[in-house]
């Protein structure tokens, strides 16, 4: 009974962790009001889409205005992958999908986080534990802030 207490407690404090650190770096990115930004982001996944990455997304007021493919091509709304992309398209896409994989919709959610601005560079998703071909990768880079 005692382990059983033990590993419950354990769980219970690596959530809390996990929420702490979310709610620090979002704070941290809502505290750099940043208006204007673009990064590339790769999705890799049991998907067809993996020629087409990295995307390189424009968000200004919290507004996508474009996504593009690694060959230039804009992705259009509709693109079969559009819902998909757009699901992770902005840092607060981003914070969305991650508060809701922490609070219940995954079984494993690893996550790293932007020293500088606390927004996400790094998600890994494993929707069911012992599912194959489940699991999703969220990789941001070349984040830039723009006037």
């Amino acid at each position: 009974m005692k382990k059983i207490l033990i590993m419950v407690l354990s769980f219970m404090l690596a959530a809390c962790s996990a929420t702490s650190e979310y709610d620090q770096n979002l704070k941290k990115w809502q505290d750099a009001t940043i208006d204007h930004y673009q990064f590339d982001l790769f999705i890799i996944c049991f998907c067809p889409f993996r020629d087409v990455m990295p995307l390189t997304i424009e968000v200004q007021n919290g507004e996508v205005i474009s996504i593009t493919q690694v060959d230039g091509v804009t992705v259009a709304a509709d693109n079969p992958s559009f819902d998909l992309f757009m699901s992770a398209a902005s840092v607060d896409a981003l914070f969305a999908m991650l508060d809701s994989s922490l609070n219940g919709d995954a079984d494993e959610v690893l996550v790293t986080y932007d020293a500088t601005y606390g927004f996400p560079t790094s998600i890994s998703i494993d929707h069911i534990k012992e599912a194959v071909d489940d699991e999703i990768y969220y990789q941001v880079e070349s984040f830039e802030v723009l006037p």
